[in-house]
């Protein structure tokens, strides 16, 4: 039994009730409580908050133009990653599919990250899931477009900032099959080749390539499992 209660606020809010908001809003989009030098950038955004001059998605903008938002998950995120922690953040859930990623991509890209927060944050669905005073959580909906959709969102809302890494968007990582745990993602099978001993007779019949062919032509036709093979060749031979 599902017994979340969503923190809302409103014009007959206690300033006690704000401050709770407030811990849950950066609970929910930065992922931790700002530390002391970066509530100097938020502090009128947060003054008006707390004094009820602007409700929460209002403050929400303020917080995801924030250089303290920004640098926390965009500077030092790829795009398509950038744009599912936003998912996550303020929409409580992952990409549904390369429709939405495509929609949200172009804006980013030809309009601004500032303008790509407001879309998400004026989007029909978050007025309808949020409107004006509801703060953003992790959603759990009945139903769902597939089960990657449930898969990729459960996933992305229990991930910790930086955990998978800050490339490889959970829509992808997760096709793909890679391994991304421990903050850099690879593929399990690649792992087993370089940890695997290199047989003589795979050597040998690779080096014979290179003798009957130019290099360049070779190495266009191997594998991913040959050319790990020839690269832990090399290494070893180097130590």
């Amino acid at each position: 039994m599902n017994t979340f209660q969503p923190v809302t606020v409103n014009r007959h809010s206690t300033p006690e009730e704000r401050q709770i908001a407030l811990r849950q809003i950066y609970h929910q989009v930065l992922e931790r409580q700002p530390y002391t030098y970066e509530r100097k950038h938020l502090a009128k955004a947060e003054k008006d908050f707390l004094c009820d001059k602007i409700g929460v998605r209002r403050f929400l903008r303020e917080l995801g133009h924030s250089q303290v938002y920004l640098n926390s998950f965009y500077h030092n995120s790829s795009n398509m990653k950038f744009l599912e922690l936003c998912f996550k953040h303020f929409l409580g859930r992952a990409p549904i599919n390369q429709d939405e990623i495509k929609l949200y991509c172009e804006i980013l890209m030809h309009k601004g990250v500032a303008q790509f927060i407001t879309a998400i944050l004026d989007s029909e669905e978050y007025r309808k899931m949020f409107g004006c005073f509801t703060v953003p959580y992790p959603r759990v909906e009945r139903y769902y477009p597939s089960p990657r959709a449930y898969t990729e969102s459960s996933l992305l809302n229990q991930e910790h900032n930086g955990q998978r890494g800050r490339s490889i968007p959970t829509i992808y990582w997760h096709q793909l099959g890679l391994n991304c745990d421990a903050g850099v993602c690879r593929h399990p099978e690649a792992d087993e080749a370089i940890a695997s001993q290199i047989s003589q007779d795979d050597l040998s019949q690779l080096l014979q390539l290179f003798r009957n062919s130019p290099p360049q032509e070779v190495v266009a036709t191997l594998s991913r499992e040959q050319k790990e093979m020839l690269r832990q060749a090399m290494v070893n031979s180097g130590k």
